[in-house]
């Protein structure tokens, strides 16, 4: 069932069996506000056993770019495309949002975010990156990196 993100009411359904499911929530609201403000689109989520093709892709891209496989259990996970930005997100147990953002156009950005909800530790998975802090008012303090993607998906 798909479920549309409201980021002025937060709410933790989907995400329950986080341990950190309000700050997961909080992240989750503030891209979707993000997502809002900048292309005026409506964040939706459903959960991750109906999107097992986003995240199977999501898993590809980071096993052939870096070898990484996420331990913690994908809950949710969403695929879409504003303007010529092709975004998929993956909502992970742990706290961790994995976003792909694949610019269309062959001379564009693509990269993969990470982003660590408060009050989870940093995975094992991902210890080798550096993580920058922002402060949110739906997610507190959100803790961030990324990586350039050099492949063709």
């Amino acid at each position: 069932m798909t479920y549309t993100v409201d980021f002025g009411t937060v709410s933790t359904a989907g995400l329950e069996s986080s341990p950190v499911a309000a700050a997961l929530a909080g992240l989750r609201a503030n891209e979707a506000r993000y997502f809002k403000n900048k292309y005026d689109h409506v964040f939706t989520v459903e959960p991750a056993s109906d999107a097992t093709e986003v995240v199977d892709w999501v898993h590809r891209v980071l096993k052939e770019e870096r070898e990484i496989v996420i331990s913690s259990r994908p809950l949710e996970a969403t695929a879409f495309q504003v303007e010529n930005i092709r975004m998929a997100y993956v909502f992970y147990e742990s706290g961790l949002s994995i976003n792909v953002m694949y610019t269309v156009d062959d001379s564009g950005k693509r990269a993969v975010g990470f982003k660590l909800s408060e009050g989870m530790e940093v995975p094992e998975e991902l210890a080798g990156f550096k993580f920058a802090r922002q402060k949110s008012k739906l997610a507190g303090t959100i803790r961030g990196s990324y990586f350039v993607i050099k492949n063709e998906y």
